[in-house]
């Protein structure tokens, strides 16, 4: 990303700081991922894509998890625990047996961007799957509860995580 781009989106930024990441991609006509990757440090952690099936795998056992899929405009949503899955015939297969189904073309993702972003005036922290192209694959926020608060246990993993340069190897273990 250029210098000016940047700047592009720090001026943005600062004009409006709750505005969501797709709106702003959109005001610039940027990939929402690569706007994302431009966005300050204090908002943002950046691990490899190589990281996604163990991520994926750990987040399994997060419980209530909000799962954005943006395409053409349109922005599909699922609340509930992101499955446990396995690679097989070239994609990360979710195998869960009501809810949320898919297959992930995890050789796709080249970042996975740790977003910490205020959106509509709450506080929200989001694991966002960009592909090569810049463009958001898909993105998994943190669950709320009924009072619609950040679920703790899941906040003080992601922050905890927002440190690092990578997923923690104890994590890779379980």
């Amino acid at each position: 990303m250029s210098h000016i781009e940047n700047q592009a989106v720090l001026a943005l930024l600062a004009q409006d700081p709750g505005q969501h990441t797709l709106a702003m991609a959109q005001a610039l006509s940027m990939p929402e991922g690569d706007l994302i990757r431009a966005l300050p440090r204090d908002m943002v952690t950046l691990w490899s894509g190589e990281q996604s099936e163990a991520l994926l795998a750990q987040l399994a056992s997060w419980g209530q998890l909000t799962t954005i899929v943006e395409s053409c405009g349109s922005i599909f949503e699922f609340k509930g625990p992101l499955p446990a899955g396995r690679v097989g015939r070239g994609y990360y297969n979710l195998m869960g047996d009501e809810g949320l189904h898919g297959h992930l073309k995890l050789d796709e993702v080249a970042h996975i961007a740790l977003l910490s972003k205020p959106f509509m005036g709450s506080e929200s922290h989001a694991f966002v799957f960009i592909g090569h192209s810049g463009r958001c694959i898909f993105k998994i926020y943190l669950g709320r509860d009924a009072k619609r608060r950040l679920l703790p246990e899941q906040q003080q993993q992601f922050l905890a995580w927002r440190q690092q340069a990578a997923l923690p190897a104890i994590a890779l273990q379980s």
